[in-house]
């Protein structure tokens, strides 16, 4: 519609898991909210399985419940993780990442990134405070310290009070806010896909540190892994051109058999690493929140919870604004954001480069130093028992 001008307090630009989660966090406001998506909202009510799964941590899982979300989301479909399992090359040494002693709760739970996006979906519909704007990109924004206005495909415009950009690493509205990001393409891809096999997984995670790949096996149902290869790109292509018979014989050999036979449980899916990290989190009457912001590697599966908590923060601070009756867009607002999202983010964002260089490494001294540094780490427990227990907040 043409020239058609509509007024929001808050636009959000896409409708994935964080940008609809930040929107339902804003659900017992009085705020007028729209997100914009560029997806059918056919497609969006229907989130197609993706072969994601999504580790979420406790502090996850209390805010999707606060939200209603968790609730939605089937038993059967969350996986219990009752451990990891770290290995180099060829070595049996393995880093073990266990539930503290006595404890029945596990670390975690495995859960499809679709059913998540369902979740969060009927979530926002039953809350019907949120307007969603579906089969549509935005093709500009401009932002003020009196606010933003957006162009959507079909020309019609959105004013806001605040402009949140969580449109995914690759973010065309960050682009469009002049908010540069240090963007880093790893020149390779994750396979991903379900398969069941011989061999009993006992809801134990392995993270494999091959020599030119990495493999994790995350347990699902008994005797289903989701299984995920990382390759560089040509070869992940190779790879995902076989036939299903082909498909697997690799896939075998590359696991060297450790789940014994394994046939393929679901379709198989790949995607291309890249890393980002905005170099400012917002801009005058705009925020960045989920990849938009922070896109992690998923070696550490962490990216997912720190877009969940981000964007509870933003609205936390926001509401915070609403009760005191303040501008929501304040810059101080946004950058109180800002400054907790780096001091919980950096540390691990950086730690997890410096990992994946050390384990991507194929120079005989990163062969030794990353072999030394598993055995370092399981025979330090305070290192394993914190990383367990930032699964468990």
């Amino acid at each position: 519609m043409v020239g058609y001008d509509d007024s929001f307090d808050i636009v959000v630009v896409g409708g994935g898991p964080v940008g609809l989660s930040f929107a339902a966090s804003l659900g017992q406001s009085e705020l007028k909210v729209a997100v914009v998506e560029q997806q059918s909202l056919e497609r969006l009510a229907n989130p197609a399985f993706d072969g994601r799964e999504i580790a979420l941590t406790y502090a996850s899982i209390r805010i999707l419940r606060e939200l209603g979300a968790w609730d939605a989301i089937p038993a059967s479909e969350k996986s219990p993780l009752q451990g990891a399992r770290v290995l180099n090359g060829l070595s049996p040494f393995a880093v073990c990442f266990d539930p503290p002693r006595g404890s029945e709760e596990p670390l975690g739970f495995l859960v499809p990134n679709c059913r998540i996006r369902d979740a969060l979906f009927k979530t926002i519909r039953l809350q019907d405070h949120a307007q969603l704007i579906c089969g549509h990109s935005v093709v500009d924004a401009t932002n003020s310290h009196k606010g933003a206005v957006i162009t959507l495909s079909d020309g019609r415009r959105l004013t806001a009070r605040l402009l949140v950009a969580a449109d995914s690493r690759l973010s065309a509205t960050r682009n469009l806010l002049g908010i540069g990001a240090d963007i880093n393409r790893l020149g390779k891809a994750m396979l991903i896909c379900r398969v069941r096999h011989e061999r009993l997984h006992h809801q134990i995670a392995v993270e494999w540190f091959d020599h030119h790949q990495t493999i994790a096996m995350l347990p699902l149902t008994e005797s289903v892994s989701s299984l995920l290869v990382t390759l560089p790109l040509n070869a992940a292509d190779r790879l995902l051109a076989f036939d299903d018979d082909l498909f697997l014989t690799e896939l075998t050999n590359r696991c060297r058999e450790r789940l014994g036979k394994m046939s393929l449980a679901s379709t198989r899916h790949s995607y291309p690493l890249v890393t980002t990290w905005a170099h400012k989190f917002w801009a005058p009457s705009a925020a960045l929140i989920g990849d938009a912001a922070i896109g992690m590697h998923p070696v550490t599966a962490h990216g997912f919870n720190i877009g969940l908590s981000g964007q509870k923060q933003l609205a936390d601070q926001i509401l915070a604004a609403c009760r005191e009756r303040r501008d929501i867009a304040d810059p101080d607002t946004l950058q109180k954001y800002e400054s907790w999202l780096r001091r919980s983010a950096a540390p691990l964002y950086h730690a997890t480069n410096i990992l994946v260089g050390l384990y991507s490494g194929e120079h005989p001294a990163a062969r030794i130093a990353r072999h030394a540094g598993l055995r370092f780490a399981q025979y330090l427990p305070f290192v394993r028992h914190g990383i367990s227990a930032m699964l468990r907040r």
